[in-house]
């Protein structure tokens, strides 16, 4: 249940195509700003959990020598586009 009212000023060309959104979906304008904002903290809660794994993940070993590391990168792309082209 909504609880918050909020104002908001749109120039014309916003209104116009949030409005014809609206009339194609079948909702409100407000319903189509709620599911914006939905979407774009669905997507910082996404960016959020994936950041907090990367930084949670064990230290891998990295070769010292560029070389070595291009070529172990390399191997391993190698080897995902073989099984990705078996499947």
């Amino acid at each position: 249940m909504s609880t918050h009212r909020m104002q908001l000023l749109l120039d014309e060309d916003r209104h116009r195509r949030l409005a014809r959104v609206a009339r194609s979906r079948g909702v409100s304008m407000s319903a189509l700003v709620r599911e914006a904002i939905d979407a774009i903290s669905d997507t910082d809660d996404s960016r959020r959990r994936a950041i907090e794994a990367i930084l949670a993940a064990p230290p891998i070993p990295v070769p010292d020598d560029p070389a070595d590391l291009r070529r172990e990168l390399d191997e391993a792309r190698g080897a995902r586009r073989f099984v990705r082209d078996s499947a």
